[in-house]
């Protein structure tokens, strides 16, 4: 081959090299510079992933807020069921509270009432359509209840025994509209005692009637008002209530107390049966036994 050629191809090729270096110059040096078709083609993409990416967002977001809403709930529900444990808790801190203070109560009075034969009884049902007249309590004949014996709380009297079974007992209540429902009243005044019956009831004023006292005696407001042994059924000196109000009949001949009771004849749930302890019935039978030894 001659040199003319083999020459012309050596210049060629360095030419082609020449070109290729500047080439890779010239592209290396306007990488800034993005063509359109590159340009066209990352905005298809981008908008593409854009269109796609808002939608799995959305969706995202969704599954977040339900997951929110459920550990919510979830704690909601465990909140309320710890309110509900700490409501309960109360209410039996007050129920044991109440009973211990009743019960305290009623250790205090029995000590008052060493000369009666006491027996603790707790009320088990009540009539809601006879609410004033009649409780039932968890003790009866096998305990001694016998019939007409006074019934109270540590507050005062409420009643009396109205009748009985083997293992329960019938309270009618001061406040039963029974004209056979009568306890001899003693009405306590600094100057004199004043005697009467209490008989009745005032569904208005909530209070018991005080009635058949005399028009001269003077009543003072506020006086206590106890049993007063009388009546040969109920021990002496229970405690019923307090005058409030005193007023003549319209003949001008009796007059009637207004008394409300010291014990409260709604709320009941400990109570206290008590049986008078008579001397004179001991005296009676030890005269009954004399008696029959002489014969």
């Amino acid at each position: 081959m001659p040199p003319f050629f083999m020459n012309k191809r050596l210049i060629v090729l360095l030419l082609s090299i020449i070109l290729l270096v500047a080439l890779i110059g010239f592209s290396l040096g306007e990488r800034d510079k993005i063509s359109w078709p590159e340009q066209f083609a990352k905005d298809i993409i981008g908008f593409g992933q854009n269109i796609a990416s808002k939608p799995a967002g959305y969706t995202k977001g969704i599954i977040e807020n339900v997951q929110d809403l459920t550990n919510t709930y979830s704690e909601n529900q465990t909140l309320k069921a710890r309110l509900e444990e700490l409501v309960l808790l109360e209410t039996q801190v007050s129920d044991l509270s109440r009973d211990n203070e009743e019960l305290r109560a009623i250790v205090d009075i029995e000590e008052n009432l060493r000369d009666f034969s006491v027996v603790n009884a707790t009320v088990i049902a009540r009539n809601p359509e006879q609410w004033q007249e009649t409780i039932i309590i968890d003790k009866g004949q096998i305990n001694g209840i016998e019939k007409d014996m006074a019934v109270q709380t540590a507050s005062g009297m409420i009643g009396r025994v109205k009748d009985t079974s083997q293992f329960t007992s019938t309270v009618e209540l001061l406040s039963a509209r029974n004209p056979n429902n009568r306890v001899s009243a003693l009405i306590q005044s600094e100057e004199s005692n004043v005697f009467g019956l209490v008989e009745g009831f005032d569904i208005t004023r909530d209070e018991l009637m005080v009635k058949k006292i005399p028009f001269d005696e003077e009543v003072e407001i506020g006086s206590k008002v106890i049993t007063s042994g009388l009546g040969g059924v109920f021990p002496k000196d229970l405690l019923i209530g307090e005058v409030t109000e005193v007023s003549s009949d319209e003949y001008g001949l009796t007059q009637t107390a207004f008394v409300k009771p010291s014990s409260s004849l709604y709320d009941l749930e400990h109570v206290m049966v008590i049986e008078r302890l008579s001397a004179g019935k001991d005296e009676i039978e030890e005269d009954s036994q004399d008696e029959e030894e002489e014969e």
